[in-house]
């Protein structure tokens, strides 16, 4: 079984493979507590590949571009699975950079050592530019300096992969493990190395033998934070400005928190209520769902305009007009609204909030427009 990555890379801390500063990610309020100066790259800490390509990896100069790329990729499946995690890490220019790996081949009984002078996401490896070199003797560092060798490294730069590969071959033994890999390993010009991604394979009939690497794999993440018993904190985040934003969707709330940063806006919060198939994929009432989404977008005494933005479906607009009426009414302090609605029914849902002097628009970008004027 494959650990995830920011478990393979304490592997790595562990064994003396240089590694970057990083720090766990478990909902998007935690950037506000990074520890590791920007820039960053997020990373979706999935077990399938092609994650770069999928985009769950981003990179980010700052806390508010953070926050959005983090709760863009925690509602990132890739390959059907969502990252209960993501990795900060400081980003890191290389000069180059290579393949490495070491893995078991079962034809052959022996552990190969498997190295390209091409490495990173977009690389497609071929049969003539991936390097072999079989252990077929207890390992040296002659096998490192081989492989080495015919990737076709020179100077300072054999000593320095060299050394990673010796260090890859102890952990692949010392743990019993199928694969042990890096890609891309980078390297700079002045001949330091670094980790920038990795991959560990467990082999299962071992595990009786490293308790360690069991705790691992079932290790599960802290109960995810939530909002009134009811939003992860992936959906709510909250911000420093004036203006909260509720939406259903993560592309829509991210469409939408976009917009109004490209509009020199500063939100206060958003919130991605799901989309219906959430909503009635459990016995869940959605105009209970939007009431508690309205408590936490206006939660803040600072919060003075709030933009809606709902697609119905299932749900009538004239409910969720009613819904929100309702609320703006009992709010106790003033709030300007903006809403806008896409639904069968919203020409009588617009209606019921004008009477109520609830601003309505029907675009996007009218709609960001008002919201941060407002503001």
């Amino acid at each position: 079984m494959d650990l995830l990555e920011y478990q393979a890379k304490e592997l790595f801390r562990e064994t003396g493979i240089p590694v970057l500063p990083s720090q766990k990610i478990r909902c998007p309020q935690d950037l506000k507590g990074l520890k590791i100066p920007y820039p960053i790259v997020l990373k979706s800490q999935v077990r399938a590949g092609g994650r770069g390509k999928a985009g769950g990896i981003r990179f980010a100069t700052n806390t508010i571009d953070a926050i959005a790329a983090a709760q863009a990729i925690f509602n990132l499946p890739i390959q059907g699975e969502l990252p209960d995690v993501l990795l900060a890490e400081a980003k890191y220019n290389a000069s180059q950079e290579f393949y490495l790996a070491i893995l078991l081949d079962r034809n052959a009984r022996r552990p190969v050592l498997l190295g390209s002078p091409y490495g990173g996401v977009e690389v497609t490896f071929t049969q003539d530019k991936m390097q072999r070199v079989v252990v077929d003797e207890e390992f040296s560092p002659f096998y490192a300096r081989r492989l080495a060798l015919k990737m076709g490294l020179t100077g300072e730069a054999i000593e320095a992969v060299s050394t990673v590969i010796k260090r890859m071959y102890r952990l692949f033994v010392q743990q019993d493990l199928d694969l042990v890999e890096i890609n891309p390993l980078g390297i700079r010009d002045n001949g330091e190395v670094m980790a920038l991604d990795g991959k560990v394979t467990v082999n299962n009939e071992a595990l009786n033998r490293h308790h360690h690497l069991t705790r691992l794999l079932q290790e599960r993440n802290l109960e995810e934070p939530v909002y009134s018993g009811v939003f992860p904190a992936h959906d709510f985040v909250e911000l420093d400005g004036k203006l909260g934003i509720l939406c259903n969707g993560a592309g829509l709330t991210m469409a939408t928190f976009d917009l109004v940063r490209e509009a020199k806006g500063k939100p206060a919060n958003f919130l991605n209520l799901g989309s219906e198939q959430t909503w009635y994929g459990s016995d869940e009432d959605p105009l209970e769902r939007l009431r508690l989404g309205l408590e936490a977008v206006t939660d803040s005494s600072e919060v003075s305009v709030v933009l809606v933005n709902l697609i119905a479906g299932v749900t009538l607009c004239q409910d969720i007009a009613t819904t929100l009426v309702e609320f703006s009414t009992q709010l106790d302090r003033p709030c300007k609204w903006i809403v806008r609605l896409v639904g069968g029914d919203v020409a009588a849902a617009e209606k019921t909030l004008k009477q109520a002097n609830l601003t309505t628009v029907k675009s996007l970008d009218e709609a960001v427009s008002l919201a941060v004027k407002a503001v």
